[in-house]
């Protein structure tokens, strides 16, 4: 029986490992594309100094936490209609 008790069978071992591995593998391609993104956005090609400035850093934060945002709003989404469609 499953935890819901929507007569579907609980995963095996196996299908649980392998959707951690794919939650890691969605996880690090967001991490890199928002890497990618943020700084190209925020930090100049012309490096003059060595460390972040300011505006750099408030920019990269910004960056992340509008990207982190997007990211819960459409995994709730998702999440919404993989309910709808595995209830209904």
């Amino acid at each position: 029986m499953s935890f819901f008790g929507l007569g579907r069978p609980q995963p095996t071992s196996s299908e649980k490992i392998a959707a951690v591995e794919q939650e890691m593998k969605l996880m690090a391609d967001m991490h890199n594309r928002m890497i990618k993104i943020c700084s190209q956005k925020c930090i100049p090609t012309d490096y003059r100094e060595g460390e972040l400035n300011k505006g750099e850093s408030v920019c990269l934060d910004r960056c992340a936490a509008k990207f982190f945002e997007a990211h819960q709003v459409i995994s709730s989404q998702l999440e919404k209609v993989q309910q709808q469609q595995g209830g209904g």
